[in-house]
């Protein structure tokens, strides 16, 4: 991984499809110093507490008979708080409370937030890095974009 350009103020995003760090550096490019503003989590429901637990059937004409592929709702949970984030990301930006961005997030979560960016939040990226790091202590986090 190249070393990724982070100035004063900028904000890095660190997240996955259930936690959202969002951390500012106080630092400069050379020296980071991410400090925490905010933390998202959204809660693990279990798979029976999000939706209905068995798939459904359906019936052809000709009384062929097929099961009908059950709702991911852990998807559709990561997809919401994801989207969730990116309006959040986008007001905070436009009331100024930064400029610049660098997004943190598996690959998945990487595809899923590049749907939902705001042409605002597309041209503040400063940067997109895909690697899991949302369990890792800031001091770690600032390891992995200072290497």
């Amino acid at each position: 991984m190249s070393k990724v350009k982070v100035e004063h103020g900028d904000w890095v995003v660190v997240c996955d499809g259930k936690k959202a760090l969002v951390l500012e550096n106080a630092g400069d490019e050379k020296f980071l110093n991410l400090k925490t503003r905010e933390v998202h989590e959204q809660p693990d429901l279990k798979t029976s507490e999000q939706g209905s637990d068995a798939p459904g059937r359906s019936i052809s004409s000709g009384g062929r008979r097929s099961a009908v592929e059950q709702t991911d709702w852990h998807d559709q949970a990561e997809q919401k708080f994801l989207h969730t984030l990116v309006g959040h990301l986008e007001a905070e930006l436009h009331a100024g409370k930064t400029k610049a961005v660098v997004m943190v997030a598996p690959p998945r979560a990487l595809g899923m937030l590049r749907k939902v960016y705001t042409p605002n939040l597309r041209g503040a990226l400063r940067a997109e890095v895909d690697k899991d790091l949302v369990k890792l202590t800031v001091d770690e986090i600032e390891k992995h974009l200072a290497a």
